[in-house]
């Protein structure tokens, strides 16, 4: 069975290479692990990016936090989330510092970082990050994999951070839960295009009023149950089809404060990415 395991994991490797995993620039990056492949191992995330024209798999709430400061900060040009390290040189780098390499089932596994990011910034034009909850780091094992990602990146001249959940903002962490439960519901186009042009109309009309506060008046101009009209706001900027500053308090966010997505993209992307 052992046997088994292993060459089933050969094969994977061997397939998304194939596949063209790793590669690519811009729209046309594919990361070397998906949502897909670890949806079991707990809460992952679809997400559009602007810069990219695609979506991002994104594998927990911190890696989202993350993608999301990246996607905001003007200097960010492409964003490549996990992105596949060369596997002979991490072999390699191992095997020179006494650890074992990562692997699974006796197979040693293609490590990745969570982002590697370019940037308009000349004197950081590109850097690898890695996102890890602080929890993670009494594990032995887990630090051993840090530092050899970090002598990875440091023999290729490339700049590595390491961010924990403590580097994140709170109001950004909380804009994220109050979009996570709305954030996977898909709606068609059309159905999209209906919501965005009747809430645009009233949030152009009430400039000054919270989305809260406009959302409870459409309740009760349209005779809605309460709270469906926040729901439904909520969805569109879940998805991206409003953008807001993310590092705004959600219940403070002004109509006059959103702005358009690119909803055909969007959709699109999004859908690609559900099959």
């Amino acid at each position: 069975m052992a046997r088994k395991n292993n060459s089933a994991s050969e094969i994977r490797n061997q397939k998304w290479i194939k596949e063209g995993r790793g590669a690519g620039r811009g729209k046309d990056y594919k990361p070397w692990l998906t949502v897909r492949d670890l949806s079991s191992k707990g809460r992952s995330h679809r997400v559009f990016g602007h810069k990219s024209q695609r979506t991002h798999h994104l594998l927990s709430d911190l890696e989202l936090a993350v993608f999301l400061l990246l996607e905001w900060h003007p200097d960010t040009e492409d964003i490549r989330e996990q992105f596949p390290l060369r596997f002979e040189d991490t072999q390699a780098l191992a095997l020179d510092i006494g650890i074992k390499h990562p692997g699974n089932l006796g197979v040693s596994q293609i490590m990745s970082s969570d982002f590697l990011v370019n940037t308009r910034n000349s004197m950081q034009p590109k850097f690898a990050l890695q996102a890890k909850y602080t929890d993670k780091f009494e594990d032995v094992r887990t630090v051993e994999k840090l530092e050899l990602e970090r002598r990875y990146w440091c023999q290729k001249s490339v700049p590595w951070l390491l961010v924990t959940e403590k580097d994140i903002p709170n109001t950004l962490t909380n804009n994220i839960n109050w979009l996570y439960s709305s954030q996977r519901d898909d709606l068609e186009v059309d159905i999209a295009q209906e919501r965005v042009d009747l809430y645009a109309h009233h949030f152009i009309k009430k400039p000054q009023k919270t989305i809260i506060d406009i959302a409870k008046q459409l309740d009760v101009a349209y005779s809605l149950p309460p709270g469906q009209s926040l729901s439904e706001i909520r969805q569109l900027l879940a998805n991206r089809y409003f953008l807001f500053d993310i590092f705004k308090p959600y219940g403070t966010i002004k109509g006059a404060e959103l702005t358009l997505g690119n909803i055909q993209a969007m959709t699109e992307a999004l859908h690609v990415s559900n099959q």
